[in-house]
């Protein structure tokens, strides 16, 4: 089976998340509407938590990515066998453990939470699946993680879209209030043992000689894939705080209910980022193949384009959210929810940082510099919970919010881009020129469209308006960047040039 471009695994994935946008952007209104606040915000609650079970994949996602890429781009099958089988073989561990785990926690709840009755019931119940379903997660990303190193982004990706659609069809016929909770965790639970099951499925189509044997278990390989996993887990742990704290620092101070003007702020966000996130997620083998091939002129032009794209991109949705943020905000989920426009403008700001520093630390991932990054985001997370803890003490949400933007700022922008730019071997200079700048003129260009159209009445109040405000922001910002990366004066000549051919 052919290797998939780099344009095709792009369009593959945007698509994947398209539709994971689209679901997702339409089944949060209607989940939080079904469970009401209250119990919403208990499964927000419950979640964050379980989001630090990401810690069992101990960084092994990153390395069997990395050394698949690297193996099967060299024609190793031997050193790729031996590397799956490794990270199978602690991902089954690690599957073990969080099951145990769960089951544990959920026999403690009735001494650690004010939950009695049918509710405690229900959450220990909840706790359970969600545990069973980390435990499968962990043994079927294995598979994932073997597509996407042979760069079958497409396949992977379709499995992504198939399933997502399945499980909004489910929770669309099944979930009511009553047992709400209980009736998502076994949809989710569900929808994992049939997207793992095609994910294995897929990769020995892919990869017919793949092989999990005993045989292939050597102390070597683990030892090697362990060092290069151990900075990937710091960089998880540091990604686990970042992303989930925040709503278990709200829960702890104000109570579950109050996570919620927070989160759907936080959910936005994380729609905004998943389709610009694709681009590193993307560019990581391609540039470990690279590295392979020691094409440090493509891999420079790839870096720069991409983090220049990247800059583009965050910094455009900054500008349309500032100005329109709160009109989608009471589209989305009603009104009410006023304080979440200010919470979404502060943690898009960080992104405008975060976002091409994501880009750069996948970069130098792929080059198997993980160490100093991953300590850096470690040290950014600490930052993260002690600020936000301080201001949310002070100032609530809004103090949260800020508490992750300022450390976003400082270390990232601060520490590991000049880090990261002088590992690359590309000067500060070069990314300004060659990056940054090119974006600036379109950038300008829809902040101007913005202040123009803001004012008026008819721009505001209805989905129509907001989807053609919309089209017309992504308009006025692509024409700028064509203008400025293809000028008018180069349009004659190459006019004259086909005629004569």
């Amino acid at each position: 089976m052919a290797v998939q471009s780099l344009k095709s695994n792009v369009l593959f994935t945007w698509l994947a998340h398209l539709a994971a946008l689209v679901t997702g952007f339409f089944l949060m209104p209607y989940v939080m509407h079904v469970l009401g606040d209250a119990s919403y915000g208990q499964w927000v609650f419950i979640n964050s938590f379980v989001a630090y079970g990401g810690l069992l994949y101990m960084g092994m996602g990153e390395t069997i990515c990395r050394y698949v890429a690297k193996y099967h781009s060299e024609g190793n099958t031997k050193g790729l066998n031996e590397v799956v089988t490794i990270v199978a073989s602690v991902y089954s561990l690690g599957a073990a453990f969080a099951f145990l785990l769960s089951v544990g926690i959920a026999l403690l709840l009735p001494w650690m939470s004010p939950w009695k009755g049918q509710e405690l019931l229900e959450i220990q119940l909840v706790v359970v699946i969600l545990g069973l379903n980390l435990a499968m997660s962990l043994l079927g990303s294995i598979f994932g993680g073997v597509l996407m190193g042979v760069r079958r982004f497409d396949l992977e990706r379709t499995v992504g879209i198939v399933f997502d659609l399945v499980r909004v069809a489910l929770i669309f016929v099944f979930l009511h209030r009553e047992w709400g909770l209980l009736t998502m965790a076994l949809i989710y639970m569900i929808i994992t043992i049939l997207e793992n099951s095609a994910f294995m499925y897929l990769s020995w189509k892919a990869l017919p000689e793949l092989q999990i044997r005993l045989s292939h278990w050597k102390f070597s390989v683990l030892k090697e894939c362990t060092s290069f996993s151990s900075m990937a887990l710091l960089n998880n742990f540091a990604q686990s705080l970042i992303y989930a704290t925040d709503s278990i620092v709200i829960g702890f101070l104000m109570g579950a209910e109050a996570i919620v003007p927070y989160y759907i702020a936080l959910r936005l966000v994380q729609f905004i980022r998943q389709p610009i996130e694709k681009v590193a997620f993307i560019c990581m083998p391609t540039a470990g193949a690279m590295q392979s091939s020691a094409d440090r002129g493509k891999l420079h032009k790839l870096f720069l384009q991409a983090i220049g794209i990247t800059f583009l991109l965050a910094a455009g949705i900054n500008l349309g959210a500032y100005f329109f943020g709160g009109d989608l905000i009471t589209l989305w989920v009603g009104a009410g929810y006023e304080e979440s426009h200010r919470l979404l403008v502060i943690l898009l700001a960080a992104t405008v940082v975060t976002l091409p520093c994501n880009l750069l630390r996948s970069f130098l991932l792929a080059q198997g510099t993980i160490r100093f990054p991953a300590m850096i985001y470690f040290a950014e997370a600490i930052a993260n919970l002690v600020i936000s803890l301080g201001l949310g003490l002070m100032l609530g949400r809004v103090g949260v919010a800020i508490g992750t933007l300022v450390p976003a700022v400082i270390l990232e922008a601060g520490v590991l881009l000049p880090f990261g730019l002088s590992i690359l071997g590309i000067s500060g200079w070069r990314l300004m020129s060659d990056a940054i700048r090119p974006q600036l003129v379109p950038l300008a260009a829809l902040a101007g469209y913005c202040l123009l159209i803001s004012p008026q009445p008819w721009a505001h109040g209805s989905w129509l308006a907001l989807v053609g405000v919309s089209a017309g922001g992504g308009a006025v910002l692509g024409v700028a960047w064509l203008l400025v990366h293809n000028p008018p004066g180069n349009w004659w000549p190459g006019l004259v040039r086909r005629q004569e051919a």
